[in-house]
């Protein structure tokens, strides 16, 4: 299914909302920065044609009378000191309206720019993991730092900017008519050519701005991997292949950045050129008008000024609409991740007892690329049971916990899943996973403190509970050893921690949850054997009547379920106890005879003595 789009503008007003006052504040506050500059060249104009030209002082007779102002018709100096007091004021009045916009704009674009990242974050949270694996890292974090930052420079600055400019040129070319039309026309005749040279480079960089955007995204990508894994680069000796792949994709980002330059540079040197060709032509016609007595020499001057103010203004709205483009692409990319579909949730939903049957029943299902992972797996695993599961890499495994958990959904006809006799599919997300404790191959720790990643689950810590958890994962005393204990930061992704002590830190994270199913996909891959039995020794007291998900490749952390299942290519090939399978001819037999030594067995049958001696006892 198609991904929805939403338009520019649409986006742009849905986080406006509650803003529009103080953009509001800030339009009005330009525009009359604008009245209040337009008025220092008048100032100019009236001065030197009085003064140096002897000229009668063109003040309305109300301002003369209110501020007694007659014997500005007979003293220079009166006048001259009148329009230094007049200048004054105005740059005064400039000054407050700056700092009003100044505050205005902050408030408003920091609201506006904070809604749309508080929107971006609760979004992405809510996506199918399916989303979050087709997108890179990098690219993400790109789309909700320097794109939102486009999008707000463009809104906050350049689109008020564009009204403003768009004010001046009508007030002041107004102005610039009422003193000489021919020469404002021949002014005017080089707007359209600079607006219209901006265009047509605005169409060209648009394209090659995005293939940048989309470059720096890939090049944080490759950054963010390889610091979150920089202790296999390390270990591998993988420096150097490392630094090649970010030269490639750092090389393809400096040159896509070089040719964008390439274009910027000829965009703003024609534009040098034809702003100077009007400046130059505006002053020679204004000289020839005013030696032929057309114009005085102050509305000369005065022209001359409101022709200087007005071309930069003009050239600033050819670089915003040359902009334009690049607040184009990231509204795009930005809008992209806000209209993709979130988890849908039940319309009637159910919230089941979980300490029930769980029962998959003729399971197909793929990722997407038409081979299928899972192919009519059918089987149920009983309450308060321990059921395992054996396989080799890709064999399914894994994709049956990701099912089950609702990070993938099943699709129409593909079989379904079932918890006391209710459909996943009504379930909500949150009360499942809620009621499902998983501890993965790879877990995940975020970089504070120990105590932190271990109460996760709970809205307050309880340092017992956290304690008796640990213990139970067989983790305690090693915590114990650091410096500073449960306090210890763990760092990125657990990079203090070796691959043992993350897994059994995960495993005391997911205890905390005391969830009726518990799910161990491969968890214990990385401690040894002895520690590996001393956790399901442990656990097996903690577990109580919970339903455990246990996926390993070890026949010995496998061996104690009530059901063991084998899969082979997304198919169930056997199923049964431990004891019954050894003495099947199949896989599972053939990997117990492929991981067990004699020294092995006869360990496992002393400890089981052991064990039933102890029982006894």
């Amino acid at each position: 299914m198609e991904q929805k789009k939403t338009g520019k503008w649409k986006l742009i007003s849905r986080f406006l909302k509650g803003n529009v006052h103080m953009f509001v504040l800030v339009f009005i506050f330009s525009m009359l920065n604008t009245l209040f500059n337009a008025l220092t060249p008048q100032i100019v104009r009236i001065s030197v044609d009085s003064v140096i030209g002897g000229a009668d002082w063109q003040l309305p007779g109300w301002i003369v009378d209110t501020f007694h102002l007659e014997s500005i018709r007979q003293s220079g100096w009166h006048a001259l000191l009148l329009a230094g007091g007049a200048i004054m004021i105005a740059s005064v009045l400039s000054g407050i309206r700056n700092y009003v916009t100044k505050m205005e704009m902050a408030k408003g674009s920091e609201s506006f720019v904070k809604g749309i990242r508080d929107a971006l974050y609760a979004h992405i949270q809510k996506l199918p993991f399916s989303w979050h694996v087709k997108h890179q890292t990098g690219e993400i974090i790109q789309r909700c730092t320097s794109d939102v930052d486009v999008v707000r420079n463009f809104v906050c600055n350049q689109m008020v900017e564009v009204f403003r400019i768009v004010f001046l040129i009508l007030l002041y070319m107004g102005i610039m008519f009422s003193m000489n039309v021919k020469i404002t026309l021949v002014a005017l005749l080089f707007i359209p050519v600079i607006i219209g040279y901006s265009g047509f480079f605005y169409s060209r960089i648009a394209s090659r701005f995005q293939a940048a955007d989309e470059a720096e995204g890939a090049l944080s990508s490759v950054v963010q991997e390889n610091l979150t894994g920089v202790r296999v680069v390390r270990a591998f000796g993988k420096e150097k292949f490392e630094i090649d792949r970010f030269d490639e994709k750092n090389e393809k980002f400096a040159n896509l950045w070089i040719r964008l330059g390439r274009l910027m540079s000829a965009y703003w040197g024609l534009g040098d050129l034809i702003t100077g060709i009007q400046v130059l032509t505006v002053i020679c016609m204004g000289v020839v008008t005013a030696v032929d007595g057309g114009i005085t020499l102050g509305e000369f001057l005065a022209f001359v000024s409101y022709n200087a103010t007005l071309i930069w203004p003009v050239r600033s709205l050819g670089r915003i609409l040359s902009d334009m483009s690049k607040a184009g692409v990231s509204i795009d990319r930005v809008a992209y991740i806000l209209d993709a579909e979130e988890e849908e949730e039940p319309e009637n939903p159910k919230e089941p007892a979980m300490d029930q049957d769980i029962r998959f029943e003729h399971i197909n299902f793929s990722y997407g690329t038409g081979y299928p992972v899972l192919k009519d797996v059918d089987f149920t695993i009983p309450a308060g049971k321990t059921f395992a599961i054996l396989g080799g890499t890709g064999s399914g495994k894994s994709t049956l916990v990701h099912l089950l958990n609702r990070l993938y959904d099943l699709p129409a006809d593909s079989g379904r899943i079932t918890i006391g006799g209710v459909d996943l599919a009504q379930i909500p997300r949150g009360y499942l996973r809620k009621n499902i404790g998983m501890v993965l191959q790879e877990p995940f720790l975020f970089s504070r403190g120990i105590a932190d990643n271990i109460a996760i689950t709970q809205e307050e810590k309880n340092e017992e509970e956290i304690y008796a958890a640990a213990r139970i994962a067989c983790v305690d005393e090693s915590i114990r050893n650091f410096h500073h204990g449960y306090d210890t930061i763990v760092g990125e992704r657990g990079v203090t921690l070796s691959g043992g002590q993350i897994q059994r830190v995960a495993i005391a994270r997911m205890l905390m949850q005391k969830a009726p199913i518990m799910v161990f996909d491969d968890s214990l891959s990385a401690v040894d054997a002895e520690t590996d039995a001393k956790i399901r020794e442990a656990l097996q007291e903690e577990m109580g009547k919970a339903t455990v998900i246990l996926i390993s490749h070890r026949i010995t952390t496998l061996m104690h379920a009530d059901c063991i299942m084998v899969l082979d290519d997304g198919k169930v090939a056997q199923m049964g106890t431990h004891e019954e399978l050894i003495h099947q001819e199949g896989i599972y037999k053939s990997i117990y005879d492929i991981q067990m030594n004699s020294e092995d067995r006869k360990d496992i049958f002393e400890g089981e003595q052991m064990s039933e001696e102890g029982g006894k006892a």
